[in-house]
């Protein structure tokens, strides 16, 4: 959640214990804060028909069929129409659309099966139709961030890790679209949900928390290891995850002691409005994320906006989709549960609960101490700058009792946050020792020679 998001923590925080947090549903959400969502709606409803109009009026600038389509003035026109029109929508949910992928040379369809729900997630497997007597592959459970964005962010891991492995991922839903009587989604539901995801995939799954995950899956996992759960996975993989801020703190963590708390529950907590299926449920709302992601880099997108202006002009149709591909992503944001934004806040961020052997699922201690049989691979950014260096890796320190020739990290050089799981560098370095380390962890496969723990830029350090 918050390591997607630099600006998360510089919003709603609540008060509450961790590990128990149930704050109330707030009155009418207190202060101004109350309106700005109703704003926000009736804003939108009133450029709807000044939309729909330049879009129409970018159609006719268009048209083969018009003459004057083919002129400069007609160019800059749909270009000036089409800008406008983005500006001002609301993007939905992006599709994966990965329809085929490559397996050993051949060519192969990919069908989207949801094979679990609940109101709040969906597990999604992408079922490959594999020649007939081919051996299975290792199954991967990717635990998308719930963040603001969708769990398509995570398309070109997806993507890459498919011709290898069977791979589920937690598609969560936007709970503005979740009715209020479907109940409360906290953290301690977060880690339920885990568990029961992993139980339904079976035994022999390996789990992948990329970025804010990172605590809710080694705490799932430290739970199902105190359970002696025979279903606990083969091995997990924590990826540029907040596991102890502590360490090396970038700007997003100073943020989060800036206030008190009760600031951000009474400024950026807000009912949804009507007419969403989620009226009146308390949420950090996405469109309040959005606007921190983009005030973090303003004068990269305004430069992008008028280079992408620019590109329409000049005919330059391959920038021009570029752009439009990764902006239909970037800006398609969710809204949170106030119960799980805020818990979360409190627990990894203000209390660093987790790395102080506090941190409370429902009414058990989650001990990390509990973890034996579980691989561990932690991956860390050089240039990571939402997670610091030594924040991922943390969770080897407070999981001691993992053998070591059941754990390695991994420190990819001259990434950002977002190079740790995707691009041409997590094609390349990461992703081949993500399925090496899964591969030689498999449940009854024999122990291979010890590995070195720790890897820096492909050598061993």
């Amino acid at each position: 959640m918050l390591h997607c998001n630099p600006n998360m923590v510089a919003s709603p925080i609540a008060p509450e214990a961790a590990g128990r947090l149930r704050p109330p549903v707030p009155e009418a959400t207190k202060g101004g804060a109350s309106m700005i969502y109703q704003f926000y709606e009736m804003n939108h409803a009133a450029v709807a028909p000044f939309r729909a109009a330049a879009d129409a009026m970018r159609l006719f600038h268009t048209n083969p069929l018009n003459p004057l389509s083919y002129t400069a003035m007609a160019r800059s026109m749909a270009a000036g129409l089409e800008l406008f029109e983005r500006v001002t929508r609301r993007y939905g949910k992006p599709e994966f659309g990965l329809p085929t992928t490559v397996i050993d040379g051949t060519t192969v369809r990919v069908t989207e099966d949801i094979v679990w729900s609940k109101p709040f997630c969906n597990l999604i497997h992408f079922r490959r139709d594999l020649p007939a007597g081919r051996a299975p592959d290792q199954k991967l459970l990717l635990v998308a961030p719930m963040s603001g964005h969708y769990a398509t962010l995570l398309r070109g891991t997806v993507e890459t890790l498919l011709p290898n492995a069977e791979i589920y991922i937690t598609d969560w839903i936007d709970a503005r679209v979740v009715p209020v009587t479907d109940g409360r989604f906290d953290l301690d539901d977060y880690i339920d949900y885990l568990i029961e995801m992993v139980h339904h995939i079976g035994p022999n799954t390996h789990v992948i928390g990329v970025c804010q995950p990172s605590v809710p899956v080694l705490a799932a996992v430290a739970l199902m290891e105190s359970a002696k759960d025979p279903l606990a996975p083969a091995s997990m993989i924590l990826m540029g995850g907040p596991i102890d801020t502590r360490k090396n703190p970038t700007a997003v963590n100073q943020l989060a002691q800036e206030k008190p708390l009760e600031w951000f529950r009474d400024n950026v907590i807000m009912n949804v409005p009507w007419p969403h299926a989620g009226f009146m449920r308390p949420v950090y709302p996405g469109f309040l994320q959005l606007s921190g992601f983009m005030y973090m880099n303003l004068d990269r997108h305004i430069t992008a906006h008028k280079e992408f202006y620019e590109h329409l002009i000049k005919n330059d149709g391959d920038s021009a989709e570029r752009h439009r591909d990764f902006y239909d992503e970037y800006l398609a944001v969710m809204d949170l549960t106030e119960e799980f934004y805020l818990q979360t806040v409190d627990t990894v961020f203000i209390k660093h609960a987790l790395p102080e052997g506090k941190m409370m699922h429902r009414d058990r201690l989650v001990d990390t101490k509990a973890i034996r049989n579980v691989a561990l691979l932690t991956v860390e950014g050089e240039n990571d700058d939402i997670s610091g260096l030594g924040q991922t890796q943390a969770a080897h320190t407070i999981s001691p009792n993992i053998p070591d020739h059941m754990r390695m990290h991994y420190m990819q050089p001259d990434v950002g946050h977002y190079g740790v799981f995707n691009g041409s560098r997590f094609r390349r370095e990461i992703a081949p020792r993500i399925l090496e380390f899964t591969a030689r962890h498999a449940r009854g496969a024999e122990r291979p020679n010890p590995v070195k723990r720790v890897i820096k830029g492909g050598k061993a350090g």
